[in-house]
């Protein structure tokens, strides 16, 4: 089965822009196509909503889940609350309603579980010692925190995720047996469904959603606003959770924790930056930090934007979740009906430690023998040369991705083209400017353009104008036209040429090839001199001997005659023997 974000090989266009994208740098290039790695992706998918073909994709999983429902088993829907911000023009009972005609027993909302989760939260924190405590309803960044910051792990608050929490609570309230598919806009809660295979099924997105509606034919418009609702019930203070700050204001909504300071995360570059180098330890107030891997919260999921319908911006997606939120002041009070405990190890993998020996080696690969040669453009989709080098060394990047070791690797092979040919190439500009040309074309040009290609750069932005005049009207021509022009022997001064004019950017740059004939026409001419002078003399010796086979073939005919006649004059002379 394909890993819960992967990539479709043959759609990769080697463009990194993934590689760029990943906070994680949890991609790895191999003949020339990025690929997800297992171990350190954290599934924000960051690279599925930047990708520029769709090579990199969430795993549908609507196959195993119609095989749930045809299997007779009873099965419950849980639906992520920020459906609300990617379906708006939707009612809950149409929702419902939707949900059910595709096979769905009950149909719940996973803000219920958020409700739980801050229950259990507000007590942690109610009388928390000093120190980071990390929220934990983000599977992503939970995720990232026990992969890539292990030292870290500690400060999750040990509290499960809404879903999590609602899946208990669901199978509480309900059959206990039952199967539970969860609906949202995350690609991490697949994680969540591979680390609890007991309590969720499968997790899906909002994008197969939609896809299934249209593939079932089920139009929730077509369904009444009323008459369904949310099992058990809908949910209040929970619905506030898609939102960046949203956990926050649940918690602070339960009075319970007077003495916290509250800060909230968005987006895993915020998140690294912020906790790259904290220190828990010197903290003398507890201090929450709401952290939430996409950027504005989970309105913004990978598989948020994409389903909403008509391209709604993330603020249109904000003001649908906070317009239909339940009260706040729900929270306070509020007993809890499960307890979402959950244990959080770490499970960091520390990448073998690369040598400077091994970087300098690396960087030579890609013509970095100097400091001044580590651009550290960030082409290749790491931020230093130097973490590129050590991604060469551990095998997850490959030379081609140094953009300017390949510009400069080309600018090498051209030149040493160019160089070598025997026929002068120039590129011109529509300024009449030329951009390149090689030693040949000056020499075809004089001496004096060859001194000034030898003093400048190449000839680098001189007019043609001004260098060869007459040339200059084939190159306005092929500019305007974009029509290519060839001549076998073009007049320059006393020399004749063979030239090639050819678009290369359609009115904007022009190439041209350029071959010194005169001398191969001088010879041409000699040899056709040479061969009609034969041919004169040839003609000359066939008249003559025609003419001398023409007297000759009188004297013949002439004797012939008289041998004729004289046998004629002796026949007519003898006599005839009678019949």
């Amino acid at each position: 089965m394909f890993l819960p974000v992967y990539t479709v090989v043959n759609d990769c266009q080697d463009c990194y822009k993934c590689v760029r994208a990943c906070p994680v740098k949890a991609i790895e290039v191999r003949d020339g196509h990025a690929r997800v790695t297992r171990e350190s992706c954290v599934l924000c998918g960051r690279c599925v909503t930047v990708c520029p073909v769709g090579a990199k994709r969430i795993r549908d999983d609507i196959g195993p889940v119609r095989e749930l429902l045809a299997s007779g088993r009873t099965v419950y829907a849980s639906v992520a609350p920020s459906w609300v911000g990617v379906f708006p023009d939707m009612r809950p009972a149409q929702l419902v309603q939707s949900l059910r005609k595709l096979g769905f027993a009950q149909v719940g909302e996973t803000a219920l579980g958020a409700q739980e989760v801050t229950v259990n939260v507000s007590r942690t924190l109610r009388n928390a010692k000093p120190g980071l405590y990390l929220s934990t309803a983000c599977p992503s960044l939970v995720q990232y925190i026990v992969t890539h910051q292990p030292r870290l792990a500690p400060c999750l608050t040990g509290v499960s995720s809404p879903l999590i929490a609602h899946c208990k609570l669901l199978r509480s309230l309900g059959e206990e047996d039952a199967a539970i598919v969860f609906f949202g806009p995350c690609a991490a809660k697949k994680w969540e469904a591979e680390k609890h295979p007991d309590l969720l099924d499968a997790a899906l997105t909002f994008d197969n959603l939609r896809t299934w509606f249209k593939q079932e034919h089920v139009n929730p418009a077509d369904f009444p606003e009323d008459g369904a609702s949310f099992f058990p019930c809908g949910a209040d203070e929970g619905t506030h959770y898609p939102v960046e700050g949203g956990m926050i204001d649940t918690i602070r909504a339960s009075g319970e924790c007077p003495d916290v300071r509250f800060l909230t995360l968005s987006g895993l570059d915020t998140i690294k930056l912020a906790l790259e180098d904290v220190r828990p330890e010197l903290f003398d107030v507890p201090v929450f930090a709401e952290c939430l891997a996409c950027t504005g919260g989970c309105i913004n999921g990978p598989a948020a934007a994409s389903a909403s319908a008509s391209g709604r911006s993330v603020f249109d997606r904000w003001m649908h979740v906070k317009d239909r939120a339940g009260d706040l002041a729900k929270a306070a009070g509020r007993a809890g009906l499960i307890e979402p405990d959950e244990r959080f190890r770490p499970e960091g993998h520390e990448d073998a430690p690369v040598s400077d020996e091994a970087i300098r080696t690396a960087l030579l690969l890609v013509g970095k023998s100097r400091k001044e040669d580590e651009m550290n453009c960030g082409g290749c989709g790491y931020d230093t040369c130097r973490e590129f080098a050590k991604a060469l060394v551990r095998g997850r990047a490959e030379v081609t991705m140094c953009v300017s070791y390949m510009r400069k690797k080309a600018q090498k092979k051209a030149n040493a083209i160019l160089r070598c040919m025997p026929s002068g190439v120039a590129i011109v500009d529509r300024d009449l400017s030329i951009v390149e040309c090689n030693e040949r074309f000056a020499s075809l040009l004089g001496e004096e353009i060859l001194a000034l290609f030898h003093t400048t750069e190449g000839l680098r932005g001189a007019c043609v104008d001004k260098l060869a005049p007459s040339l200059a009207h084939l190159f306005k021509g092929v500019l305007e036209t974009d029509q290519d022009v060839h001549f076998d022997h073009f007049p320059l001064g006393e020399q004749l040429f063979e030239i090639t004019i050819f678009s290369i950017e359609p009115h904007q740059t022009v190439g041209a090839v350029m071959l010194d004939v005169t001398r191969r026409e001088l010879r041409r001419d000699q040899i056709a001199h040479r061969a009609e002078e034969v041919i004169r003399k040839n003609l000359l010796t066939v008249q003559e001997i025609a003419c001398r086979l023409g007297e000759n073939m009188a004297e013949t005919e002439i004797l012939l005659r008289a041998i004729a006649e004289g046998y004629g004059t002796e026949e007519n002379r003898a006599p005839r023997t009678p019949e």
